[in-house]
């Protein structure tokens, strides 16, 4: 099943199955599964073409997913990097934006940097 551009996985429960659209969380998927009246517990494969209509329908309506998301996204960032806001200069700098710590745990952010005295020495052999 194909819905906004992604391939839905037919093997998994309707509510999960929607969770892998960008942008659509698992309570996102609930709320349009109830706004379609599909059963939650039914598998991707199990269901009508009627009811793929339907779901897709309800998305595309309502809700920004996959592209137009990313690209909203993009265009926040960049505009906070023009302005000139702390935000935005974090994200130039590729450090965390929302106020963690930055001495220890920030490896996912910056890449396993490693600034410590002895981290970066090579090791040299013994003759």
């Amino acid at each position: 099943m194909r819905i906004a551009g992604t391939n839905v996985p037919d093997n998994k429960r309707l509510e999960v199955a929607l969770t892998y659209i960008y942008g659509i969380g698992s309570s996102t998927a609930r709320k349009i599964l109830v706004e379609s009246n599909v059963s939650p517990d039914k598998k991707a494969k199990e269901i009508s073409g009627a009811e793929i209509n339907r779901l897709r329908n309800i998305i595309e309506k309502n809700y920004r997913i996959e592209g137009e998301l990313r690209r909203d996204i993009l265009l926040n960032i960049r505009r906070l990097k023009e302005i000139g806001s702390y935000r935005g200069a974090r994200h130039a700098r590729s450090l965390p934006v929302r106020g963690q710590r930055t001495k220890t745990n920030s490896r996912t952010r910056r890449g396993n940097v490693r600034k410590t005295m002895g981290s970066g020495k090579r090791k040299l052999d013994k003759k």
